[in-house]
């Protein structure tokens, strides 16, 4: 695994944790984040490498700092 793909999958697996700590579903982070819902899937899978901009919009909907997502 290269370090990119680490750095993204504990980015995923961060999200993934938020999301449920928030009792959140998939579809409803993609609602407040004005993503799609399979988009949302693939990057909690860390299949996508999502821009900042994508990053900072799901931070958002997870009332989280951006920050704490690259952490």
């Amino acid at each position: 695994m290269t370090k990119t793909s680490v750095v993204h999958q504990k980015i995923a697996e961060k999200i993934r944790r938020i999301r449920k700590e928030r009792n959140m579903s998939q579809e409803e982070l993609a609602f407040k984040a004005g993503l799609n819902r399979a988009y949302v899937g693939y990057i909690e899978r860390g299949e996508r490498k999502p821009s900042v901009d994508t990053l900072s919009k799901l931070a958002k909907a997870l009332k989280v700092k951006l920050s704490e997502l690259l952490e």
